[in-house]
């Protein structure tokens, strides 16, 4: 697979951690993980925005290392926070997981389905 990160010189250049955009080409397989919640394979919700942060982050993680790929193939993420206060700590929290990867991205404000559940992740991949 074939990818390179775009980021034109004529438009804003990203502020930390992500690519304002992933071409790929010649790619074999293209995964599109659902919205990853903040839930434990034990039906356990922990408490705290790191913690629920973390957590989703291994789901992510599970779900690639299911389909045979890793964080180094995620193209695009877009992380759906119940409250902008959490928005310091999940750069943070994401650049743990991510390191050097740096995918398109984008981060939304809004009511998630479940209150106790203080973001979301989706992301997708390609190999």
């Amino acid at each position: 697979m074939k990818r390179e990160t775009i980021n034109a010189k004529n438009a804003p250049a990203p502020r930390g951690g992500y690519s304002q955009a992933v071409k790929i080409e010649d790619f074999k397989t293209l995964l599109f993980i659902s919205g990853q919640i903040p839930v434990s394979d034990d039906d356990k919700v922990p408490e705290g925005f790191e913690d629920q942060a973390r957590l989703v982050w291994r789901n992510i993680d599970a779900q690639l290392k299911a389909a045979g790929m890793s964080k180094a193939d995620l193209v695009k993420v877009t992380t759906f926070l119940a409250d902008r206060h959490h928005t310091l700590a999940n750069r943070e929290i994401r650049s743990e997981y991510l390191g050097g990867v740096a995918p398109a991205m984008s981060v939304v404000i809004a009511s998630i389905f479940d209150e106790k559940w203080l973001l979301e992740v989706e992301a997708i991949a390609a190999q």
